[in-house]
């Protein structure tokens, strides 16, 4: 079976593969709109599943035992199983395995749904829990988004805007868990982008208030030569990341859950921010891309 299925509406082209359940490819008549992968970072728009960010000593605590789960988990480096390949539609599965179980004692079932419609990519992770007991877990999106958005567009010519300003604080991140709360670095709704903004790493807002996001390149009279909004529904938190080194991309990310607090090492069930589903229950977690 096929590797790679491709889906496409009168607007938009993506590709999706099983490895990893993960978007590799997006574009419009404008051409791409993720990045491609690379010497910079040879992903696209990782699955972040059972966990979003580091735990401490990437040591999951459960009932007293420990196992070691790395960091956003084995989704991103697992193999799917196709169960539905269409025109404009894609849904791949991940279930627990012995190999899971041993380092991540949970039964789940993750279903990734990509669907077309217009000019916007729906993605859905649907997490369900098939044991019988709760499940405990984080999920995320990672998508990375070609940074500059249009060719001749320098990078500090682009922006993020909300619908609304957010009302709290971020998070810092230092070696992959948060630190203490801090000033976000927006100018009411805007966010100027520059690379130095990720030289600490993420951009992590717990509890966002927003819902939305609009990245554009702006020419230089300022008025927008090509933009995407991203757009998510279910997922509580977000990261912005991109690398300080000059990468030509930046990861627009909602989360449900988020790194560990440095020195953090509770049980997992008693993590903040921590997903909780009781058995039988499944929950799905969207976002978009409208181009």
């Amino acid at each position: 079976m096929s590797e790679t299925h491709e889906i496409a509406s009168d607007r938009l082209r993506a590709t999706v593969r099983a490895q990893g359940g993960e978007l590799i490819a997006l574009s419009d008549a404008n051409g791409p709109a993720l990045w491609h992968g690379g010497p910079d970072w040879p992903r696209h728009a990782p699955v972040l599943f059972p966990i979003v960010g580091r735990l401490s000593d990437d040591r999951l605590v459960h009932q007293g035992r420990s196992y070691r789960l790395t960091q956003h988990g084995f989704a991103r480096d697992s193999l799917f199983t196709w169960l539905e390949r269409s025109a404009d539609r894609a849904v791949l599965e991940l279930r627990e395995s012995p190999e899971t179980l041993d380092i991540y004692p949970f039964r789940f079932v993750l279903q990734m749904i990509y669907a077309v419609a217009g000019d916007t990519l729906t993605v859905t992770s649907r997490v369900s829990n098939p044991a019988e007991v709760p499940l405990i877990c984080g999920v995320g999106a990672h998508p990375a988004f070609l940074w500059p958005l249009s060719e001749g567009v320098a990078k500090q010519a682009h922006r993020l805007t909300f619908p609304q300003a957010e009302p709290g604080q971020g998070r810092g991140v230092e070696a992959g868990l948060l630190t203490a709360p801090i000033p976000l670095p927006f100018k009411g709704t805007e966010l100027d982008l520059d690379e130095s903004l990720f030289v600490n790493d993420a951009i992590v807002i717990p509890d966002t208030a927003n819902r939305s996001v609009r990245f554009a390149a702006l020419d230089v009279s300022g008025r927008e030569s090509r933009a995407l909004t991203v757009s998510w529904e279910g997922y509580k938190d977000l990261g912005i990341w991109s690398k300080p080194s000059g990468a030509p991309f930046l990861c627009i990310e909602p989360w449900y859950g988020m790194a560990s607090p440095a020195g953090w090492r509770g049980e997992i069930a008693e993590k903040p921010g921590i997903l909780r589903l009781a058995p039988g229950e499944s929950r799905d977690f969207i976002w978009r891309a409208t181009l």
